[in-house]
């Protein structure tokens, strides 16, 4: 799948991504103007990765990174890119620790809770763990599913790992013995595209799909809590109206209890509060942009981060105003990350245009009764013409007409 630009929030670091490169900096204060950026394409390559299993030389990637993710800390970020490279960076101060190759090009990772880890979920249903503390060694195999997989999140305590993928399903297994199933989360109809185990509620998990719910799940039952259908907050005369769509981010803010959804292809942020006594789902609001929006993120102590296609205007703000959502004027912190962002617009020029690949993922309709009667109706129409050609009407005179043996036929 493409991947477009990315936004991720962790204490007080920013990073945005597009293409092979990204950028990070500090939010803690206005002053502090220092800038670390990455290009994938200078990282090693292995020659081996460029060879198959008879030696003609393979797709060596574009280096586009795929995902990435910061630990619970903020003290590592990692990503994959499509070179099939797992590249670990320590962030205080930030440096490239080690470059490592994936089996297959990767769809999502995540830091295990401890630090200890990191998991990454790629497009033949695996999983692996690769070490953070002992950055250059090999990756393990941990569990795998029969389709591809688009999401893998861990619970707050590295108990269980939860994986997402196209077929339908939330596997839950345990962390200590991934063959060993806790449960199945079951009731989406398209494939789950993002999970998120919810921070302070550990017990519940979010999920969404190509079928436009969110869903609130107790995921070591299995049993689900609460759906909301996304279709169902959509106005009639919105131009994205009739479009399939799904969550491309979910991202909790703690300190509100909200829940912001950003799907692919419409310029829509949809706002939730949890009810956790509930156990329920309460939409608040729909935020609407004039540009594409690429990615959303919560920063406890400011609010909701807009990444969007925007040159003059990179990041928006939004916070609550006396119970409504609203963009607030930038504040000096904001006004230099996205000056950094106005400084390094190559980076993002890529991604405009570029979509999640989610597209691809629903499953695909065939009409075969109606072709089998066009083709049967097709073959009978045929039969019925030889047989007049060789059974031709009788004449007037209620005999067949006879051709001379001079004419042609």
């Amino acid at each position: 799948m493409a991947s477009s630009a990315g936004l991720s929030l962790c204490g007080q670091a920013v990073v945005v991504r597009g293409g092979s490169r990204f950028l990070a900096t500090s939010i803690a204060s206005s002053d502090d103007d220092s800038l670390f950026t990455y290009d994938c394409s200078t990282a090693e390559k292995k020659s081996q990765e460029n060879k198959g299993e008879d030696g003609p030389p393979m797709d060596q990637g574009s280096d586009t990174i795929l995902a990435s993710a910061f630990s619970k800390s903020g003290s590592y970020f990692a990503l994959t890119d499509d070179s099939k490279r797992l590249i670990l960076f320590r962030t205080k101060p930030w440096q490239c620790l080690s470059v490592r190759t994936v089996v297959r090009r990767c769809t999502a990772l995540t830091f295990t809770a401890s630090e200890e880890k990191v998991l990454v979920a790629d497009k033949s249903g695996d999983v692996y763990s690769f070490s953070v503390l002992e950055p250059h060694g090999c990756g393990k195999l941990e569990l795998g599913h029969l389709s591809m997989l688009l999401d893998v999140a861990v619970s707050p305590d590295d108990r269980y790992v939860l994986t997402a993928d196209r077929d339908e399903k939330i596997r839950v297994s345990w962390a200590a013995a991934p063959h060993s199933i806790e449960s199945f989360c079951l009731g989406h109809t398209e494939f789950v595209s993002r999970v998120f185990v919810v921070p302070h509620l550990p017990e519940l998990l979010l999920s969404s799909s190509g079928d436009g719910t969110l869903r609130l799940w107790e995921y070591r039952s299995g049993r689900e809590l609460h759906c909301c259908h996304l279709t169902s907050l959509q106005e009639p005369m919105e131009p994205w109206g009739n479009k399939r769509f799904a969550v491309s981010r979910i991202t909790y803010w703690c300190q509100e209890n909200c829940v912001a959804l950003l799907c692919d292809c419409i310029p829509v942020v949809y706002i939730f509060q949890l009810d956790a006594p509930r156990q329920q789902l309460v939409y608040q609001q729909q935020l609407t942009f004039q540009h594409r929006v690429w990615d959303v993120a919560f920063e406890e102590s400011q609010g909701l981060w807009v990444l969007q296609d925007c040159q003059e205007a990179p990041l928006v703000l939004f916070r609550p105003v006396g119970g409504q959502w609203q963009s607030v004027p930038e504040n000096a912190v904001l006004k230099k990350v996205s000056a950094h962002l106005r400084g390094n617009w190559a980076m993002l020029e890529g991604s405009a245009g570029v979509d999640d690949g989610f597209s691809s993922l629903y499953k695909a309709t065939f009409d075969n009764v109606t072709t089998y009667l066009k083709k049967k109706e097709e073959r009978l129409q045929q039969q019925l013409e030889k047989k007049r050609r060789k059974n031709p009407p009788p004449g007037p005179n209620g005999q067949t007409k006879k051709m001379k043996s001079g004419e042609a036929s």
